[in-house]
């Protein structure tokens, strides 16, 4: 498939007086609803594409090759081939890790697979799916797959409720609406939540979840979340282990078309308060928090997602585990913006979600 670099493009920046402005670069235009992106050596990068595609990219965003090697995906509605990262010892191992949703049982998945790069960046190797979500659900819909690597190198994953389910979200007998924390090699952590709980599932790290569509790790090494909410209630979360995130029992979101969910209450006792809400819904999507400073120090520490509803990249302004500020920045032209990340240049990246979708960079003014 022929790949289009493009020179740079001047898109409008809503910002207010200390904000440094910036400038949107498209590096790639020409990719099909993009879904993640990861970066790999030299600079160089993959990115996912919902239909079942996995491309590598040279550092200037053009595609140099389709990687071979990526399993039967189930694609359709939300469900495809999404998240993707490189294991923090990638330059030793060349270890991937992506989630997807794959077919089983009656109905389909979320499965989480490792693989090894080739060394010329153009075949998968060795392809091992280490965890399937359980039980498999006939849905088109919120599968969640966000993936994080802690230090210690265990994996998170994060699972949506596959929205005819949501009641199952609260149950620690399947992994609907739950985060689950895995070994690399898809065994369970001896220091999980649930261990030794004869009416849980070991992998489960959290529970009450709707459909988290960004993860990224905060600076204290622990999880941070943006997940869906229904019509309103979008969430920001850093769920701990085994905190109980309240869905659907407690939501600042409403029926689509209007009317309380279950009992209509936002909080109760036992279950986690969100760190930050939407109302409306923004549907967020990607997760980065940018440590450079090639912004200046405004930017510096701020944590950044992509809105699907409205074609915008927030940045949050945070003290502590408190957001203080939001900004709206118009850097994609309205188009969905799937995913954000932080590049080893120190710059943010985004994919917007469209028929021809792109990798963009934003680049200080």
């Amino acid at each position: 498939m022929y790949r289009l670099a493009l020179p740079l493009l001047a898109l409008p920046i809503f910002a207010c007086a200390q904000t440094p402005p910036v400038r949107t670069e498209v590096l790639n235009n020409s990719l099909h609803h993009p879904w993640a992106l990861a970066f790999i050596d030299q600079g160089r990068m993959l990115v996912s594409e919902r239909r079942g595609q996995l491309w590598l990219l040279d550092a200037s965003g053009r595609s140099v090759a389709s990687v071979a090697g990526v399993p039967t995906v189930d694609a359709g509605g939300q469900g495809g081939l999404l998240d993707i990262v490189a294991d923090r010892r990638f330059a030793d191992n060349r270890q991937l890790y992506f989630c997807y949703s794959e077919a089983g049982d009656g109905g389909n998945r979320t499965a989480l697979a490792r693989a090894r790069l080739s060394p010329d960046g153009q075949q998968l190797q060795d392809v091992a799916v280490i965890f399937r979500q359980q039980p498999a659900v006939a849905s088109r819909l919120h599968f969640g797959c966000r993936i994080a690597q802690q230090s210690d190198n265990t994996l998170w994953l994060t699972l949506g409720e596959r929205f005819s389910r949501m009641q199952d979200a609260q149950r620690l007998d399947n992994t609907l609406g739950k985060v689950v924390r895995l070994r690399p090699d898809g065994s369970i952590p001896p220091d999980n939540p649930y261990i030794g709980r004869s009416d849980a599932l070991p992998a489960i790290w959290s529970l009450g979840h709707r459909n988290p569509q960004g993860a990224t790790l905060g600076q204290d090494g622990q999880l941070w979340l943006v997940e869906h909410g229904p019509q309103g209630g979008d969430e920001l979360n850093r769920p701990a282990a085994g905190s109980n995130q309240g869905w659907p029992v407690i939501t600042y979101g409403q029926q689509y078309g209007g009317g309380p969910i279950g009992a209509g209450h936002t909080r109760q006792q036992g279950m986690a308060q969100p760190l930050h809400y939407w109302v409306p819904s923004i549907a967020p999507s990607g997760l980065a928090w940018l440590t450079s400073a090639r912004y200046g120090t405004a930017w510096q520490g701020s944590l950044f997602t992509g809105s699907l509803k409205f074609g915008y990249l927030a940045r949050l302004t945070l003290q502590g585990q408190r957001v203080v500020a939001e900004e709206k920045l118009a850097v994609s032209d309205g188009q969905r913006v799937r995913d954000v990340r932080q590049g080893p240049d120190g710059l943010l990246y985004l994919l917007t979600d469209a028929p021809q979708g792109r990798l963009l960079r934003l680049l200080p003014r």
